[in-house]
Parts: C-alpha cells; structure tokens; sequence
C-alpha cells in the first residue's frame, strides 16, 4: 500500500473511532450539570405522564362516563400527537433557541395538565390529552439536544446513563404513583390528582429553566427552515401508521377496514423520502437529513430503540391489567410491582452509563438477554404460581428485568448519538424519540389485542383464571418478539462494530 493511503486509511480509522467533539456551550461543568438536571426533570414529567394514566382508565370510564374508544385515545391520542410534533420541533430547536421552546412547551404542559384535571367531561380530558402531546412534543427534544451540546466523550456517556436511568425510573414507577393518587383521592376524583400533580412540578420547572438554562443560540437573522411540504407528508405517514394500532382493541367490534391505512402509510413515506432528497439536493434542509441514517451506529441504535419500546410499555401494561382483572388486586398494589424493575434500571443505567466508553454494543446485548429471560419467567409465573404468591413473584422477575432495561437504553442512547454532528442532535434525538413512542403505540396495540381477543374467544368455556392465563400469554408472546428483535439488531451492530475496529487494527499495523 502507498504511503499516503496509508496516512489516509489511518486518519480515517481514527476519525471513526474518536466521536465529534460536540461542546459548545462555553459556561462551566457545574452549570452545564445543573442545567441537564432541569431537562432531565422534565422529561421525567412527562414519561411519568404517560404510565400513570393508565391505571386511571378505569376510573375515568366509571366517572366521566367514557366509551371504550375515548379511554383508548386518551392514552394513544397523547402518544399520536407527541409524535407527530416531535421532529419538528427538533429541527426547530436545531435552528433556533432550544431554551425558549422549552420554556413554551412547558408552560402549554402545565395549562393543559390544569385542563385535564378540571375536565368535567370525556370529550374535554380527550381535547386536554391530545394538547398535553403536543406540549410534550415541543419540549421532549430540546432533552436530548440540549444533552448534546452540553456534553462530550465520557462525560456525555454519564449523563446519558443518568438520563435513562430517570427515564427507567419513571416509566417504571409511574403506574404506581398513579394507582396511590387513585387511592388517596378517592374513586371519583383520584384520577384528577394525576393531572393536578403536574401543575406545581412544572411550576418549578418553568422557574428553574429561566434560572438555570444556557442559551444554545445566538440571534440569527436567517430565515427558519422547517421544510413544509416534508412537515405534511412527514405528518401523513405518522397519522396513517400508528391510526390503524390506536384503534386496536381486540374487540369483534374493531373494524377491519383500519388496516388499509397501512397502504396509505406506504404511499406517503415513499413521498416523504423522495420529496426530503429532492428538497437536499436544492440546497435546502431538509426536515430529516435521510444521511443521518447512513452512520450505522444511528441507524442500529434507532431501530434497536424502536423494538425495545415497542416491548417494554406492552408488557408493563399487560402485566398491570392482569393483576387488576385477573387477580382482583387494587390499582396501587398492581402498580407496586414494578418497583423493582424501576430501582434496579436506576442503579444499572448508571453503571451501564458508564462502562459504555469501555466494552461498547456488548452491555446493551447482555441488557436485552435479562430482559428476555424477564419476559419468559413473568409468562411461567402466570401460567403455574399460586394466584396468591404471582404478585410477588413476578415483583422479583421485574427486578432482574429492570437490571437488564437500565443496561439497554441509556448506553444505547449513547452509542446511537456518538457520532451525530452537535447542529443536528435535536432531529437526531426527535427522530428516535419519534421510534420510541410509534414502537409503544404499535407495541401496547399488538399486546392489547391478543389479550382482550383471547379473552373474547374463551369466556364461557374456561374459567375465569384460565382465561386471563391464557390472555397474559398471547400478549406477552408479542413482547417477547419484539424484544428479540431488539436483540438480534443488538448482534448484527455488534458485529459490524468488531468488523470495523479489526480492520483499523489492520490498517494501523506496519506495513509489510
């Protein structure tokens, strides 16, 4: 080999394996820490939000009144308008000040949370559910953006760890907050405590980001980019995918014509990609650079972190419908099964946080095998433990389930952002937020209808007990699939990483 391709094979290897240094806000570590906390408090509101609801469905059906379609969209209407709010907000934070539109989400969030609670009627909690999303939407990426202009190398690594530990923390923990405002509120208004337990928590939020944010922009005179014609298609494909799965109950009822969106859903990403290439090579920016996807660790870590939460909030759900309905336990207790997993995700998305730097994709792979051995032992534990020691059997298996999520997301979100550019982590981040709550909308869809379907297909003719065993089964099989899916995209970006560091091991080798 020449010499000077030697030198250029050596700087590009080096090139890969040292991420972009991505640093760019000029205050001190002490600020930037206090600043990470604020986002990450937030987005723990937030996440909080989204599990704690869903022990409150009952109630709010009883109360309000609510058809089994509206308690649906109470719940997915807040993932489907999160959603499709996510990217461009992202791409607006990536060009503007990410701290004022974190302040606007904010405070929209707390408006619409004192909607929520006041709500004297479903139509209303609906309206105040699919504002909150929007909320959310606007906030959520300035999270991660702000994260990465904060943060570099191992330091970025550790809060990161810290970012999904929170994260773990209150996806896990939330439907017990819920299940424990249910009780001491009272079966008609405890379900309002839920939203009102938002206002004084953002209050202070809102308060400490005027403190303590940096801003990440200076004035700029350009004209904002947001790309609207790729904004619509971009809207259209999100609306036509997850549509289908919002309104996926089980039930015989369900109308089978929903699926045909799926067809539509194709027709409108095709649009989208063709249109966002044509809009780049104009010289525009795009609302998704599509090149983004061409780093395989974003490319990977994106569609691992699609499957495992297309998973994990399915089988939180489940689990918690089938202590309710199938054991009788109480909202609160069901909710405290999942303790475990949200204090053993804490302590091992630190820990995992931190030995990214080191060992790599090989922590989020032994991450996914506890979580798959979590699924199986919680499937076993409902088909043959006595009712009365399942709660407590499966609280320990959540607890091994917890120790391997806290070693999947936070170093998976670590490796799938190392090698984006600081100027586009905010669509960067948007995009795989955008994978997380599609994947929890299809997830919880799939899992819900294979339970309530064996439910609809065996009463009558086993016993009661059989017939949520059975449920629980059918739809932890789906969470078991897409874990393994996870796992499998976990072993192929393994792999091509060893692939890659052995031939820059031989390219940095003298050459014969």
């Amino acid at each position: 080999m020449p010499e000077s391709e030697s030198r250029t094979a050596k700087t590009t290897s080096m090139a890969r394996a040292v991420p972009p240094t991505t640093a760019v806000i000029p205050i001190s570590p002490a600020a930037r820490w206090r600043a990470f906390w604020v986002c990450v408090s937030v987005a723990a509101i937030t996440i909080l939000d989204m599990t704690k609801v869903n022990v409150a469905l009952p109630s709010i059906g009883e109360v309000l009144g609510a058809s089994s379609t509206q308690l649906q969209l109470i719940v997915s209407g807040f993932v489907l308008t999160f959603g499709l709010v996510l990217v461009p907000m992202g791409r607006l934070g990536d060009q503007r000040s990410r701290r004022t539109l974190f302040i606007v989400g904010l405070s929209l969030y707390t408006v619409t949370s004192v909607m929520c609670a006041l709500a004297p009627t479903a139509t209303v909690l609906l309206v105040g559910r699919l504002l909150q999303g929007v909320a959310a939407g606007i906030q959520m990426p300035q999270v991660l953006g702000m994260a990465q202009e904060l943060f570099q190398g191992r330091e970025r690594a550790r809060a990161f760890g810290l970012f999904g530990a929170t994260i773990g923390v209150a996806t896990a923990f939330g439907p017990t907050l819920g299940g424990l405002l249910i009780a001491l509120g009272g079966p008609t208004d405890g379900w309002r405590l839920i939203f009102w337990m938002n206002v004084p928590l953002c209050l202070a939020a809102i308060g400490l980001a005027l403190w303590l944010l940096p801003d990440t922009r200076t004035r700029s005179h350009r004209r904002v980019q947001l790309d609207p014609v790729g904004v619509l298609l971009f809207g259209a494909s999100v609306v036509s995918l997850m549509w289908p799965f919002l309104f996926t109950t089980g039930a015989p009822t369900d109308n089978p014509a929903r699926w045909w969106l799926l067809v539509a859903f194709a027709l409108f990403v095709s649009a989208f990609i063709a249109w966002e290439r044509h809009y780049a090579a104009r010289g525009r920016k795009p609302l998704i650079p599509l090149k983004l996807f061409r780093i395989g660790s974003y490319r990977n870590g994106t569609l691992l972190q699609t499957a495992y939460f297309t998973a994990a909030p399915a089988m939180f759900l489940v689990t918690t419908l089938f202590l309710q309905i199938g054991l009788g336990l109480e909202p609160v207790y069901a909710g405290m099964v999942s303790i475990g997993f949200a204090l053993a995700s804490a302590v091992t998305s630190w820990v995992g946080g931190n030995l990214v730097s080191s060992h790599g994709r090989v922590v989020v792979v032994w991450g996914l095998v506890a979580m798959l051995a979590c699924v199986g032992g919680l499937m076993l534990t409902a088909l043959y433990a006595p009712p009365e020691w399942t709660p407590y059997i499966m609280a320990a298996i959540m607890t091994v389930g917890g120790a391997g999520g806290g070693l999947v997301i936070a170093p998976n979100q670590t490796l799938t952002l190392a090698e984006i550019p600081v100027k586009q982590g905010g669509v960067a981040g948007s995009v795989g937020q955008l994978g997380q709550r599609i994947g929890a909308a299809v997830g919880t869809a799939v899992a819900l209808s294979l339970f309530y379907a064996a439910i609809y297909r065996e009463s009558g003719s086993h016993d009661n007990l059989v017939v949520y065993h059975d449920a629980y089964a059918f739809g932890m099989v789906s969470v078991g699939l897409f874990l393994a899916l996870a796992f499998i995209v976990s072993i192929v970006d393994l792999t091509a990483r060893r692939r890659v560091g052995s031939r820059s091991s031989a390219t940095d080798s003298p050459v014969p």
